[in-house]
């Protein structure tokens, strides 16, 4: 598999750059290079701001994109379905739509030539580089426009990082809200900076936009590159996902990513009573009090099933 995925990749110095390709490089160079000034304004207030919006980007990434909408793993009312969405948007990973489309073909195509980041098309492609490759994204997440060539309306306001329109996120496309937050994503990021400079003047900028956002990104990035790399697989998934446990306090509970990938459904990825998820307590808080419902986690006979399947597989091995 190596060899195929490694013989249909061109080097990443040698191909095309898109213009998206360039203008995601230039501004992920920026905000790199806007962190550097956040020695020279720091004060106390400003990186409380800026962990606070750290664990609210948790909450809207971590629970909302990527539990609640990319998995179904429970159900929130809509008010606080569409809170915990907007939440995501501020963290600067791409509006719902976009984020959970990627993520879907990934757990579709989990460590094969077709998965949108894999490490086995090298480690810094899966942690980063992957970004910065429109054409590769959108072969493997839109195959159709390279059939139908139709590309998805993009406005300076949007941050699109592929051409045209997945086909895995019609029930998201349905809602006026996801398609809104779609069409005018970086005008919500405009908003937050210029409140967080009106109430707090460059520090809170700094810190609080900048910093924020990118020490999250990279930890988003250290789940897809670390987790499919480094750890321990004690469920029989076919695929590279890991359980990487010095992780999971700076993840809040997702890089149990290897229990994740066998059972994707689930509300709950530390499954053992030692195994923390900030991010599960949080759901079952919310299912306690009744704003979360049908929350799924796997059943003992679930992964009875499975743990005698991996043990079959390894005896005709």
């Amino acid at each position: 598999m190596d060899t195929m995925v490694k013989a249909d990749q061109i080097p990443f110095g040698e191909r095309k750059w898109t213009n998206r390709d360039k203008y995601m490089a230039a501004l992920f160079v920026i905000m790199h290079f806007i962190c550097i000034l956040a020695p020279f304004h720091f004060n106390w207030n400003a990186f409380w701001v800026a962990t606070l919006l750290y664990f609210f980007s948790f909450f809207g990434i971590n629970i909302s994109y990527h539990r609640n909408l990319s998995h179904r793993s429970f159900r929130l009312s809509k008010w606080l379905e569409y809170f915990f969405a907007y939440c995501g948007a501020l963290a600067f990973q791409g509006d719902p739509i976009d984020w959970v489309s990627t993520h879907r073909c990934h757990h579709q195509f989990a460590d094969t030539k077709n998965d949108p980041h894999s490490p086995i098309q090298g480690f810094w492609f899966s942690y980063f580089t992957w970004l910065l490759d429109s054409n590769a994204l959108t072969k493997r997440v839109c195959p159709q426009y390279f059939i139908d060539h139709k590309d998805t309306d993009k406005t300076i306001f949007t941050l699109v990082l592929k051409y045209g329109r997945p086909n895995n996120v019609g029930d998201l496309e349905k809602q006026s809200f996801y398609r809104f937050l779609r069409k005018t994503y970086f005008l919500h990021q405009l908003a937050l900076a210029i409140l967080l400079y009106a109430v707090g003047g460059t520090p809170f900028l700094v810190w609080g936009m900048f910093v924020r956002t990118i020490a999250f990104l990279h930890v988003t990035f250290m789940l897809n590159s670390i987790c499919h790399t480094f750890g321990n697989q004690p469920w029989n998934t076919g695929d590279l996902s890991k359980n990487t446990w010095w992780m999971c306090l700076l993840t809040l509970g997702e890089s149990w990513h290897n229990n994740h990938h066998a059972f994707e459904y689930s509300a709950r990825q530390g499954l053992e009573w030692w195994q923390i998820d900030i991010c599960w307590y949080i759901i079952w808080f919310l299912q306690v009090i009744g704003l979360a419902t049908e929350v799924k986690v796997p059943s003992q006979s679930h992964k009875q099933r499975l743990q005698a399947l991996d043990q079959t597989k390894r005896k005709e091995l």
